[in-house]
């Protein structure tokens, strides 16, 4: 393929740009894939027992939820363009492929989940109860199948598959059902959605023991509370031996960003995991100055065998220069290693709350443990700080790959972007995005801190609920 020749500053700003765009909306994707399914499932509890405690917590936290998804569009929508922008390199080398689960996940999903929530918020009052329900479950299959549509494209650039080079050059695909359901993208789906149940749960816990804190009905909120608990448990516990299993898969095809996220240089058989280390992050300090180890569970989380091998950076590098030619096929060690621990301690961390919260509801003593109630509000911000390790540890650790083995990211790069260009694209969306956060704190702090909304609802005439009034 052509080379793209741009400069090294143009190139890292184009980057940081991408970088900075995609974490800001990410901030918002778990939480409208967790939150939806709560949302369902409290609509769901309101229309099966009638109980009117449940209906105002649907709108509570369904009006979050619509706060949530305004924002999160109107920031995905810059993604898109970026590949037109400063990756026409990218755009024009795999497009047949990567172009292909995108637009299915725009033109379907998307207008599946944004057709079916605007019936579910204007349909209170004109739709029968069940089928006012079933938009919002419509809801929650539209965002679960935008995430598949969009970690399908991100796992083929992890372990492109399914594939042959066309007569121009460009990457065309083959196997389409090789593209969509290889083992990279369940693992990667599965991964992604678990930690979104833990988002939009820690999220729901956090609120809610804010509102019992300070006494805006507490015994309503408590319900949500119990709700969220009960579904963090066990998110947590999943994800926590799913991502193993990920790490595993991981190896297997990108045996280099597992090597990086341990800083390990050279082989080892049997091979320690560092708990935490100081130093030992580059090729002219491979050796730490400092550094904790559990030994054999590196080989355990890598290969399923407390006796497994893996493979060092320096034998990998070595390998990956026979297989394609000179150069530096080394990611960042100190990001890709403090990522993956960024990623996997809040995790666990999480789960250790969640355990709390769910022992203090079985010995009936949430309400009183204020304690409690402050620590999960700080807990919210805990599953957003790990998806964000997490990205990085994913997308940093395929460096210098942005198709990994296919093509590199400074050829991705458009070649005729300019350090002026980027930087002053760079600029606009930080101040387009700074604003952007200012108004969705805002707004959510509102909402989350405010009081239950006030319904009407009376029977009808088979003795299900109905609504009678609307938002």
């Amino acid at each position: 393929m052509e080379i793209n020749t741009v400069s090294t500053v143009a190139l890292d700003l184009a980057r940081w740009q991408f970088a900075s765009t995609t974490l800001f909306h990410y901030i918002f994707v778990p939480l409208t894939l967790g939150l939806t399914p709560l949302v369902a499932i409290m609509q769901t509890k309101w229309h099966r027992t009638g109980d009117e405690r449940w209906l105002r917590l649907t709108k509570f936290f369904g009006t979050l939820l619509l706060i949530n998804f305004a924002i999160g569009v109107a920031t995905g929508l810059v993604q898109e363009f970026q590949f037109g922008m400063n990756w026409s390199g990218f755009s024009r080398y795999v497009g047949d492929i990567f172009g292909a689960p995108l637009a299915v996940e725009a033109l379907g999903a998307f207008f599946l989940e944004s057709t079916f929530l605007g019936l579910w918020i204007f349909g209170w009052d004109r739709l029968s109860p069940r089928v006012h329900l079933a938009t919002i479950y419509a809801v929650w299959a539209g965002t679960w199948l935008s995430a598949f549509f969009i970690l399908t494209a991100n796992s083929w650039m992890q372990h492109p598959v399914g594939y042959e080079m066309g007569s121009d050059g460009h990457v065309v695909a083959t196997d389409i059902f090789a593209i969509l359901f290889q083992k990279f993208v369940w693992f990667a789906v599965v991964h992604t959605l678990l930690a979104a149940f833990m988002t939009a749960a820690f999220f729901m816990l956090g609120v809610s023991c804010w509102q019992i804190w300070k006494g805006k009905n507490p015994e309503v909120f408590r319900m949500a509370a119990k709700l969220a608990i009960i579904v963090a448990v066990p998110a947590s516990a999943i994800n926590l031996a799913w991502g193993s299993e990920f790490g595993v898969e991981a190896t297997n095809v990108q045996p280099m960003k597992i090597a990086a996220s341990e800083a390990l240089w050279d082989t080892e058989q049997p091979a320690a995991f560092s708990l935490v280390q100081i130093g030992g992050f580059t090729e002219s300090d491979q050796d730490p100055s400092f550094d904790i180890e559990i030994p054999r569970v590196l080989s355990f989380l890598a290969t399923n065998s407390f006796s497994g091998e893996v493979k060092g950076i320096n034998q990998l590098q070595a390998e990956e220069e026979q297989k394609f030619g000179p150069g530096n096929y080394i990611p960042d060690v100190k990001m890709t290693f403090w990522s993956m621990r960024t990623m996997a301690y809040l995790g666990s961390l999480s789960f250790l709350i969640a355990l709390i919260g769910a022992w203090l509801m079985w010995k009936d003593r949430f309400m009183e443990a204020r304690w409690f109630h402050r620590l999960a509000i700080v807990g919210i911000f805990l599953p957003f700080l790990s998806n964000f390790a997490g990205w990085l540890l994913t997308e940093a650790g395929r460096q210098p790959w942005v198709v990994y083995g296919l093509l590199k990211t400074e050829d991705a790069v458009s070649p005729s972007v300019t350090t002026g260009m980027v930087g002053a694209s760079l600029g606009a969306f930080v101040l387009l995005y700074g604003g952007l956060a200012c108004v969705e704190f805002w707004l959510m702090r509102r909402y989350a801190t405010g009081h239950l909304p006030e319904v009407a609802s009376d029977s009808d005439t088979d003795g299900k609920p109905k609504m009678t009034a609307g938002y």
